[in-house]
């Protein structure tokens, strides 16, 4: 399949594409959170006669163009749908590009509701000593609930008018990175008939950034034992690397995989990869996309 470069150099922020074009939406308005961006991808030769899947990535100015990122780095999901497609190995697909909100991205991808099963005094704890590099995590109570219905309730209906879509959980997918992934995880976990799909790259297990005195992976593990979907509908894709703080993902993973195995998942619906040599980057994120895409997305 041939690519064909697509660019508007007129608009700021536009992501450059080689593959397909996009459609640029500038503060995607919502009554539930603070507006996004959103990208929305069209694949090489979309035509409005015909219905695509759709995949929500997060993070979306890392998606499609290097330029957008300070590591100068990008996941190529446009390249890499294209050559997929072109080897017979996955179906046409619309891909929808979310940007985080900077402030409010741990607010919005931290899985609420077992967030919120800790005691008032633990959350308080986690809020008000939860930093990174110095800086505070949470700019405000977690707010992932809303993050969703922005999602579930204005964006994907959106989205399902204004481009031919396959309106259905079995066409209807969701994935991401890092905390990406963890909140990628917890909508299909709470949307399972919208979604039939997920795919979480190094999934960030800890929730913050320390597994001292740290009761979230606990309260994550109990949440999924009881809201796992069922497994004849869904599919599950999952991997981590064997280096940086990847390191710590694995002894979580082990222990999420047994139970999707008590959920009667199989290696047909559930998958799990382990990059020894990958760290946690875009650059190894974009070295292993095609995994999780062919995964969700075969023929």
């Amino acid at each position: 399949m041939q690519c064909i470069l697509w660019s508007n150099k007129l608009i700021a922020q536009i992501p450059l594409v080689a593959c397909g074009t996009i459609n640029h939406i500038e503060h995607f308005k919502s009554k539930y959170i603070s507006a996004h961006t959103i990208d929305v991808w069209l694949p090489q030769n979309y035509n409005h006669k015909r219905n695509y899947p759709v995949l929500y990535l997060h993070d979306g100015r890392t998606i499609f163009d290097s330029t957008l990122v300070g590591e100068r780095q990008e996941w190529t999901v446009d390249e890499t749908i294209d050559r997929l497609v072109s080897e017979n190995k996955i179906r046409d697909c619309i891909v929808v590009a979310i940007w985080n909100d900077p402030t409010y991205r741990f607010s919005e991808y931290f899985p609420q509701r077992p967030f919120e099963t800790l005691a008032d005094s633990i959350q308080n704890n986690i809020y008000s000593t939860a930093k990174y590099n110095n800086l505070r995590l949470f700019n405000s109570r977690i707010h992932s609930d809303n993050y969703l219905l922005f999602i579930t309730q204005e964006l994907k209906p959106y989205i399902d008018s204004a481009y031919s879509t396959k309106r259905n959980r079995r066409n209807t997918f969701i994935a991401g990175s890092s905390l990406g992934g963890m909140i990628s995880l917890y909508a299909i976990c709470e949307y399972p008939k919208i979604f039939g799909g997920v795919a979480c790259l190094s999934t960030h297990w800890p929730g913050i950034f320390t597994l001292v005195d740290n009761p979230f992976p606990k309260t994550m593990l109990d949440y999924l034992q009881t809201h796992l979907p069922k497994s004849r509908k869904h599919k599950f894709y999952f991997d981590f690397g064997g280096k940086g703080i990847d390191t710590t993902y694995k002894t979580f993973q082990k222990m999420v995989d047994e139970i999707g195995k008590l959920k009667n998942y199989t290696d047909k619906n559930w998958l799990t990869l382990e990059f020894p040599d990958a760290d946690h980057s875009i650059r190894a994120w974009k070295k292993r996309i095609e995994f999780p895409l062919e995964f969700l997305l075969k023929k």
